[in-house]
């Protein structure tokens, strides 16, 4: 009988959900009755909105007809979609060649991983996304985790002491850099002063940034980059994921992108895009053509205007739980409350305590469920993290509750 692969032996990321789910039903049989609110998921929660679901329903009811059905799609996406995508998000940046749809930015994430296989070191943000790190595990680029994280992976704290922000010294010659702005689960988003850092890093070390700008929507501050590509130099060293999944609120639809510049190149000069043109056409049949009807009606104006109303939506949830959070008995407590501004995630860093210790004190005191840091990395001990995806009349009945927290009961 063939062997297991050792690879999954050593993950130990499914640790973190399942737990919560665990204290969560134990919580709840304990109190039956009670409601429970979460500022955990990273879910999105509200309905699809007008314009986008037009667009998704007039394609779907046109599969039914004779003119109206399709059956596969081009393998590297509608041409129309890939068209909007360039304008939308990269004008003069990346044309439409260098774009490729997808069924979501963790599934592409997981085929980059495949693109670059085992032998090339990696190197993460701490804390980070774990698919980053899962991923890695499970191609064999990374081994057994230890005390201080997987072994084979460089880890870049991140920290409130930092900006959140990483040293780039340690990072390994000829490396993956998995790089997240705004972050998840820090929101923290980068500055271009810190991202051409990031770039020029890469470039004299011969790295490839696999940069993730899944929340990019989320940023209101115009000084802010939008996409590595903003930065001079990235498309000789970067590649770009992103998704439909937090703006449009397709995150059961599926839909994302995967931009790789034709300047991104091997050692030997071979341009990474053919390889990942020859996986993508490999391993993957194509976004769902439902899925990219939507994806157009979202890049529309009307559909654009939407989004916009649906970020917004989620930045006043979390400023709801940030007024909470930065209430007296938490300043008394010295909690310090991060992101948010930018991001639909608070990092949230209690003084003297474990993650844990605070997950099931604001579960027992306030029913309500968040995510400990540490299960997002070595660097996120301590801290907690609050998500504002959730209807408002929980957000603000989770933030009410938050005002009588006892951080230290």
């Amino acid at each position: 009988m063939i062997r297991r692969n050792q690879a999954f032996s050593y993950l130990t990321g499914g640790y973190l959900f399942p737990e919560i789910a665990k204290r969560r039903a134990a919580f709840a049989a304990s109190h039956p009755g009670k409601k429970i609110i979460s500022l955990g998921v990273g879910n999105t929660t509200e309905p699809l909105t007008p314009h986008i679901t037009g667009g998704l329903a007039a394609y779907a009811r046109g599969l039914g007809t004779r003119e109206g059905y399709t059956g596969y799609g081009e393998d590297q996406g509608l041409t129309a979609l890939r068209e909007k995508i360039s304008a939308v998000f990269y004008p003069g940046l990346i044309g439409p060649e260098e774009i490729f749809l997808s069924d979501g930015a963790k599934c592409d994430i997981g085929r980059l991983q495949l693109l670059f296989g085992r032998g090339v070191p990696v190197a993460v943000q701490d804390p980070a996304y774990p698919v980053y790190v899962d991923g890695s595990v499970l191609i064999g680029a990374a081994g057994k985790a230890g005390p201080g994280g997987y072994a084979g992976v460089t880890y870049m704290p991140c920290t409130a002491e930092n900006a959140f922000f990483p040293d780039l010294s340690a990072v390994p010659e000829n490396s993956l850099i998995y790089f997240c702005s705004p972050n998840n689960p820090t929101g923290a988003a980068s500055t271009r002063a810190q991202l051409q850092t990031l770039v020029d890093t890469a470039r004299a070390r011969g790295c490839v940034i696999i940069f993730d700008g899944a929340y990019a929507s989320f940023i209101r501050d115009p000084s802010l980059p939008r996409t590595i590509f903003e930065i001079p130099g990235a498309k000789e060293c970067a590649l770009e994921v992103n998704s439909f999944s937090k703006p449009a609120g397709f995150t059961g639809v599926r839909l994302g992108w995967t931009a790789v510049p034709r300047d991104l190149k091997y050692a030997d000069g071979s341009p990474v895009i053919a390889d990942w043109n020859r996986v993508m056409t490999t391993v993957f049949n194509g976004a769902s053509n439902i899925a990219q009807a939507g994806g157009l009606a979202a890049l529309d104006a009307e559909g654009l205007s939407e989004m916009r109303s649906v970020t917004d939506f989620y930045l006043e949830n979390s400023r709801i739980i940030r007024t909470a959070l930065e209430g007296p008995n938490f300043k008394k407590a010295g909690v310090s409350v991060y992101g948010g501004g930018n991001s639909p995630y608070l990092w949230v860093k209690f003084p003297q305590k474990q993650s844990w210790q605070v997950f099931d004190s604001i579960l027992n005191q306030c029913s309500v469920v968040t995510t400990p840091g540490s299960g997002f990395g070595p660097a996120g001990e301590g801290y907690v993290r609050f998500s504002s995806f959730g209807h408002r009349e929980d957000i603000v009945e989770a933030a009410g509750r938050l005002g009588d927290f006892s951080v230290c009961p």
